[in-house]
């Protein structure tokens, strides 16, 4: 998806066993409170099943499995993002908001793929190549970066 300069800086700040993630807003449908999931046999493990959004079968993902977590419990939230002509879910804990990234502060924050594992990066590939280009456009917040940023919201 090409994105223009006035949306290719914003990001949705969403909290993942205890990380942030910054996700590309060009990419975002919506956010809600997470629904049902039913689980599909022979997924890898951080694709949790599906879920029923707006009358269509969408494939949710837990976010903490993808950066590695072990156990990962309280999935409170769902963002969804268009992939292509098809959606598909993120399992996360809380979404923040909003932010702009500006390039000096996007070229200090780790791509999203950098701490998952190589197995989890193939098995993405084979699955759906356009979920893995939208999540290498995805970064982690590093809680200095995150200091940083609340610091350049606060009223001076």
């Amino acid at each position: 998806m090409i994105k223009s300069d006035s949306t290719s800086n914003l990001f949705l700040i969403c909290r993942s066993d205890p990380r942030l993630c910054a996700l590309p807003l060009g990419n975002i449908v919506e956010t809600m409170r997470s629904l049902p999931i039913k689980p599909m046999p022979d997924m890898p493990p951080f694709l949790l099943g599906v879920a029923i959004i707006r009358g269509d079968v969408v494939p949710v993902v837990d976010v903490a499995s993808l950066l590695g977590a072990t156990m990962h419990s309280h999935r409170s939230r769902f963002v969804t993002l268009k992939i292509g002509e098809r959606s598909v879910a993120f399992a996360v804990d809380d979404v923040i908001g909003v932010r702009k990234l500006d390039n000096e502060i996007k070229a200090n924050i780790p791509p999203l793929l950098d701490t998952a594992d190589a197995g989890m990066i193939e098995a993405m590939t084979t699955l759906d190549a356009e979920l893995l280009l939208v999540l290498q456009g995805a970064h982690l917040i590093p809680d200095s970066i995150w200091d940083t940023l609340d610091a350049m919201r606060a009223p001076q």
